[in-house]
Formats: C-alpha cells, structure tokens, sequence
C-alpha cells in the first residue's frame, strides 16, 4: 500500500517537473520573440542615426560634444552585442537622440530641410514601434519573470539555471516631469 502512494507521489512530481519545465521553455522562447521583435525597430533607429548625425552636422558644426555622444554610442557593433548590452546602449541612445533633436529645434534652416524632415519622421514612427514592442517585450518578461520567482516554479527555475531577466524601463530623464512654462 505505501509503495503505491510513494509512486504516486514520485508520479506528480515528475508530472509536475515535465509540465513547469514545458512552460518555462514556452516562456522563454516568447520573451526570445519579444525581444527578436523589438530588435528589428531598435536596430532601424540604429541604422537611421548616421543620417540624422549627418545631416545635422552640416547645420550645427559647433555642437560637437552632442553629435560625438551619439556617434560614440552608435559606433558599437550592434551584431555582436548581447541582449543586455543592446538594452543599456539603446537606453542612452535613445537620450542622446533627444538632444539632438532639440538641438535641432535651434536652427529653422534645419527644421526645414526635407532631408532632416524625413528622417526626423521616419525616427518617429520607428520610436512609436519601439514603444509599442516594449511593452510586449516587458509583458512578456514579467510573466517569465513571475514564474522564475513564484513558488513551487521556483524550484525548477533554480535547478534548471533559470534566472530573471531585465526588463527595458525608463531612464531617469524620462521618468522626470515635464516642465510647461508659457
């Protein structure tokens, strides 16, 4: 009688261990899509830049330490970058980029240039992508996220090696208030 509880019992166990190691393999492929997904949009911006930089450049020679940020920042090699370092330099890119649009809020020659005119647009529907596939992104990295913390998941997590997994947020500047003035 007592073998056949321990069997049983041994029986969920390993029921239970093949179905959470089934959805922890789920979960991570989906946050692997995610972030497949968002890569895509984030390596478009990543390839606008040099444009936006260039042509920038020709109005606002003397604002050299904010095109050279930019520069420095995008002459990494996006290919062989992994996941955690695409999000932190994406994170500051996305800074600099401000900074160069405002700055190029300076010159009206500029503000009126067909060229910049495009790309300025062009990198503002590939930023509303970005900000639409980040939310998937994340969405899907805090169900992963959950299931590596939760108990009893946790356990397999920790046996199976796996560990949570940044999430893209926010940086400081943009958690800030906008300040209106009129």
């Amino acid at each position: 009688m007592w073998s056949y509880i321990v069997l049983g019992i041994i029986m969920v166990v390993i029921v239970y261990g093949a179905l959470t190691y089934n959805s922890f393999i789920k979960l991570n492929n989906i946050v692997s899509e995610a972030f497949s997904t968002m890569d895509v949009y984030l390596k478009k911006r990543w390839d606008l830049i040099p444009n936006i930089v260039e042509t920038v450049k020709g109005y606002a020679k003397h604002e050299k330490d904010t095109l050279e940020e930019v520069i420095s920042l995008r002459n990494n090699n996006y290919d062989t970058m992994n996941t955690s370092d695409k999000i932190n330099t994406n994170e500051k890119l996305k800074a600099s980029i401000s900074k160069l649009m405002l700055l190029a809020e300076s010159y009206p020659e500029l503000k009126a240039n067909q060229n910049f005119l495009d790309l300025s647009s062009q990198l503002t529907q590939v930023e509303n992508d970005i900000a639409n596939s980040r939310k998937y992104y994340n969405g899907s990295v805090r169900i992963f996220n959950d299931k590596v913390q939760m108990f009893p998941s946790n356990i397999i997590a920790s046996i199976l090696g796996y560990k949570i997994k940044k999430m893209f947020e926010a940086t400081e500047d943009e958690r800030k208030s906008i300040k209106v003035e009129m």
